[in-house]
């Protein structure tokens, strides 16, 4: 084998290895036994005043912060519990 192809299949080797890690890494996410995200979504929607949701974001302290708007145009930005799908 030349220097070349040495060079070649280890650049390859490692980008296999690479893609395989990032594969197996696991992604914080909600625990075992949560509410379902549309679960939770519901439960925003029932509100008084509810317009629309904004955004959605899961939070690594362990809770979703959900920003949305009421009929008179007020922000508001809420941290939600999975377990319970209620406001912290």
């Amino acid at each position: 084998m030349t220097c070349r192809q040495v060079f070649a299949s280890l650049v390859v080797a490692v980008a296999l290895c690479g893609q395989a890690q990032a594969q197996t890494a696991t992604r914080p996410g909600p625990p075992e036994g949560s509410m379902k995200l549309s679960q939770i979504i519901g439960k925003i929607e029932a509100r008084p005043q509810f317009q629309y949701i904004d955004e959605v974001d899961w939070d690594s302290d362990g809770y979703y912060e959900v920003t949305y708007y009421t009929t008179d145009k007020a922000k508001v930005e809420i941290k939600i519990d999975p377990k319970t799908g209620e406001a912290r």
